[in-house]
């Protein structure tokens, strides 16, 4: 049998390299073996061939915030599952948050993610090692030992730390080890008892508001310190005008430093809560179209980093529940891409901003060879269909919890295809006639 594919006909569009042109891709084995603009690759004999008809072929997404319910809570979400959604929605690597039972702040829970990937897992699931020993916020993992065992960054997750000591120590030793540090913006004293963003609309639903302080002021103090300490600073997901301003101002002076937004921030506004719909609590939350609108802005500019998709699978029982009691967050592992191109197709961005966002720029985060067309890297790809219409439904999502903030959304756009290492991972064959 032969280890070639080969995808003719394709809009190739890697953001590494601005390239938007009509090609061929050649896929021996696990690599991109060869890529041409001029005329169609020569298939070898045997060769696996596919017609993408003209729809985008691109790098693989790459997923920096990912939760999952493996280990201690799989019937949340497990690994291959999550995996199953990822390749769905064009995923082909993701970075699994520590918050798990028990927490990913040792050696042996990092093997066990990597060997339990690779035994179930379609896509590449990158694990990401706690900053602090049961994301307590105190005392500080063993980094080195972390490092090599295979975690890829450190991040206490859905915690923010408060100590600014901590931090301190936190960020030296990381930039010791060459490591970056994913920190989630969250004042717990300003934003512990809030729900939804603070102003009108949270007085008018009778709930707690959310200040953009709670977010601004410990990335203030997190620019400050990885200023000093030199470290690799990547601000997990900021949600407010006022955060990008203050993005752009240290970007002037701190080339390490870079930050990320979730797709839910970006393409959602505090009106969607609607009549208390707990499928919209989110953390952070959903803030002013005003701040929506200054996200999309600063994506534009580049002082906005990175797209994810900030999955995150709750069960029926904490969503159902009174607006203040539900639980924080929603999946977006199949939806992502999907949401991200209504920022397309609404001429807010344009394609390769988006698709840069979620390819290339992760990967230069991570130091990883994918994200990108280039002969000799890995074959990490996807065919999708940038206008293809369809109705998000829950019951056919694969995630095993279905708290999706874009249930019966229409949208535009959709992947057919999901490579990951050569070996195709995900097909939706003939709703565009593909071959």
């Amino acid at each position: 049998m032969s280890n070639y594919k080969l995808i003719k006909n394709a809009r190739i569009i890697d953001p590494a390299t601005n390239t938007d042109k009509i090609g061929s891709i050649l896929i021996k084995n696990t690599k991109i073996n060869d890529i041409s603009f001029e005329k169609t690759i020569n298939a070898p004999q045997g060769a696996t061939i596919i017609d993408a008809k003209g729809l985008v072929l691109c790098p693989g997404l790459i997923d920096t915030r990912v939760f999952t319910g493996e280990p201690g809570h799989e019937y949340k979400e497990n690994l291959r599952s999550a995996s199953n959604a990822a390749a769905a929605g064009g995923v082909t690597t993701f970075v699994m948050m520590p918050d798990t039972m028990p927490i990913i702040d040792n050696t042996a829970l990092v093997d066990f993610i990597i060997r339990r990937a690779k035994a179930t897992a379609k896509v590449n699931i990158l694990p990401a090692a706690a900053i602090t020993k049961g994301l307590k916020g105190k005392q500080l993992s063993e980094f080195g030992l972390l490092k090599k065992a295979g975690a890829v960054c450190f991040t206490d997750g859905r915690f923010s730390l408060g100590s600014t000591a901590t931090l301190k120590s936190a960020f030296t030793y990381a930039a010791n080890f060459k490591m970056p540090i994913i920190n989630h913006l969250n004042d717990e004293g300003l934003g512990a008892s809030g729900v939804v963003n603070e102003g009108l609309m949270a007085t008018g639903l009778g709930l707690k508001g959310i200040p953009k302080e709670a977010e601004t002021i410990p990335l203030e103090r997190d620019l400050q310190l990885a200023l000093k300490s030199g470290v690799k600073y990547h601000g997990a997901q900021i949600s407010s005008a006022s955060s990008v301003e203050i993005m752009r101002r240290h970007k002037k002076t701190n080339s390490n430093i870079t930050c990320g937004v979730s797709i839910n921030n970006l393409s959602l506004n505090e009106n969607d809560v609607g009549s208390y719909r707990t499928f919209f609590k989110l953390s952070p939350p959903l803030r002013s179209e005003d701040d929506r609108a200054a996200l999309v802005n600063g994506l534009n500019e580049g002082i906005i980093d990175i797209i994810h998709s900030g999955h995150d699978p709750q069960d029926v029982e904490v969503k159902r529940q009174p607006f203040a009691q539900a639980g924080d967050g929603a999946i977006g592992l199949e939806t992502m891409l999907s949401a991200a191109l209504r920022l397309y197709h609404s001429g807010e961005s344009d394609l390769i901003t988006i698709l840069s966002a979620m390819t290339i720029k992760p990967a230069k985060l991570l130091k990883l060879k994918s994200g990108r067309i280039k002969i000799g890297s890995p074959a990490d790809l996807i065919l999708f269909d940038i206008d293809f219409p369809w109705v998000v439904d829950e019951s056919k999502l694969l995630s095993r919890s279905k708290n999706t903030t874009f249930e019966q959304a229409k949208l535009s756009g959709k992947v057919f295809y999901t490579f990951v290492s050569g070996q195709e991972v995900y097909s939706q064959k003939g709703e565009n006639n593909v071959t």
